[in-house]
């Protein structure tokens, strides 16, 4: 007892030791980061990685609820549990990339649009401001913001670096460096840089696309093929005899292999389709 005592003594005043001791906060990792800009590229704008997970779980919880209901198989409801947790992840992964090839298409419009200004006899910078009102509909949000900060700070350079940080996004890093660079150089040939960056821009572009709608049949069906079996196993689940023969130790193993190796396949293939991603090499 007097062991248990000294325990629970040392704890305490260790524990109010180190409450004078300001805890260093901890940067958040590549990853983290990665998924923040996600979340903020699908449209959650206001909610956290841990509001994110937390409706995950709640997620999985009344899908594995819902799933034990109809089947009464506790292996199914489990399977159908981690399904539909993991389903919200793909849901941001997917508005993510499509919010990022929308944008990616707009930038050689947006670059278009600061030829037009310069040779008009604008400024950059005011240039770049009429981009907010009268470029693409998917970037005006983001020159806004940047229209905000510029006439809040008058620093274009620190400007054109908050707008980059917040898009995240290769081709954005090229066209925004391309617009520092010409900021602090100048000179008469502005135009000409434009116009190079915004063929490379389109060439780009097409290149990708191509090679995205021809994958886009193979993803669609391997997601069909992968649905497919689990959906006939909830509708069979419902007879009372296909039931008692999942409830077994052999139909749960069954089961649980065929979840795994889905997995796997579905990883597989998506690893082994996946177009090369372009690495921020000017953030």
């Amino acid at each position: 007892m007097g062991v248990v005592v000294g325990l629970i003594l040392g704890l305490g005043a260790t524990l109010v030791w180190s409450s004078f001791w300001e805890r260093p906060q901890r940067a958040p990792s590549n990853r983290e980061t990665t998924f923040h800009h996600d979340l903020h590229a699908a449209g959650f704008t206001g909610v956290s990685v841990n509001m994110f997970v937390l409706a995950s779980v709640l997620l999985g919880i009344v899908g594995a609820a819902i799933a034990l209901l109809i089947s009464r198989l506790p292996v199914a409801a489990l399977v159908a549990g981690v399904a539909s947790g993991l389903s919200l992840l793909i849901v941001v992964y997917t508005r993510a990339t499509s919010t990022r090839r929308r944008r990616r298409a707009e930038w050689p419009q947006v670059v278009e649009h600061l030829i037009s200004g310069i040779r008009a006899g604008l400024s950059l910078p005011e240039a770049v401001l009429q981009v907010a009102h009268r470029g693409p509909i998917e970037l005006r949000p983001d020159f806004q913001e940047f229209a905000r900060d510029y006439h809040a700070s008058g620093q274009f350079d620190t400007s054109l670096l908050s707008m980059k940080n917040r898009l995240a996004d290769p081709v954005a890093d090229r066209v925004i460096e391309a617009l520092r660079l010409a900021r602090s150089v100048g000179g008469s040939e502005l135009g000409v840089l434009l116009e190079a960056l915004n063929q490379f821009l389109r060439q780009d572009l097409r290149t990708r696309g191509e090679l995205e709608a021809r994958q886009s049949w193979t993803v669609g069906g391997a997601r069909v093929a992968v649905a497919a079996p689990w959906v006939i196993l909830l509708m069979l689940s419902t007879r009372p005899e296909a039931s008692q023969a999942y409830a077994s130790s052999t139909g749960t193993l069954l089961i649980l292999i065929g979840a795994a190796v889905t997995v796997f396949a579905y990883w597989l293939m998506l690893r082994l389709g996946a177009l090369p991603t372009e690495k921020r090499v000017l953030a």
